[in-house]
């Protein structure tokens, strides 16, 4: 069984705060608790594994060059979280050819799980139709459970304007024929639009 990706390792210098704290501890600690719903979110913006590991590897490094500054943000892991959204807009859009390397999660079922799958995989496709900064909003307030206000923060914009990516990216996906066939089989799983 493969496993997991593991979080990169920040470089052996030591570097220490002016309260005498290692900040290279308070940073490696930080990345070791945040590195699996950091590579969630990015595999839900990305839909690719290596295009989720990249952009979680590089908003970390990003974050490294600047902890002095980022540490003392109110909600370190929203600051991170912002970097990396910003990083995977910037990498959609200077990418003329999508490349995958799959299309599906790789799976080892010990039961039948092709429902399951077949669900998993409509909704990446769906979300892989959706511009960049729709497919951002819709991943941070449906499967990160941010407000519209967080959003907003996280992507340098109104919660107005979120509100209308928001709306704009769920009518795209009502029209997704198999996302639609998925919701009809989990009549319960129905997302409230309001937030």
């Amino acid at each position: 069984m493969p496993q997991p990706p593991q979080p990169p390792q920040p470089p052996r210098t030591s570097r220490t705060s002016p309260g005498g704290d290692s900040t290279d501890d308070e940073f490696r600690a930080f990345m070791t608790n945040r590195w699996p719903s950091l590579l969630r979110t990015a595999y839900l913006l990305t839909g690719s594994h290596h295009d989720a590991e990249d952009i979680a590897q590089g908003a970390l490094a990003t974050a490294y060059a600047k902890w002095s500054r980022v540490r003392r943000s109110d909600d370190v892991a929203a600051y991170v979280r912002q970097i990396m959204v910003h990083q995977h807009i910037d990498r959609f859009r200077r990418r003329s050819v999508r490349e995958w390397l799959t299309d599906r999660l790789p799976h080892s079922p010990v039961a039948d799980e092709s429902g399951r799958v077949a669900d998993h995989d409509a909704l990446v496709a769906a979300l892989a139709g959706l511009p960049a900064r729709q497919r951002a909003a819709v991943v941070l307030c449906y499967f990160e459970d941010m407000t519209h206000d967080q959003v907003a923060a996280v992507l340098g914009t109104r919660a107005g304007t979120v509100r209308g990516q928001i709306s704009r990216a769920l009518a795209r996906l009502r029209e997704n024929g198999a996302l639609a066939d998925a919701v009809g089989r989990h009549p319960g799983s129905r997302t409230e639009t309001t937030r």
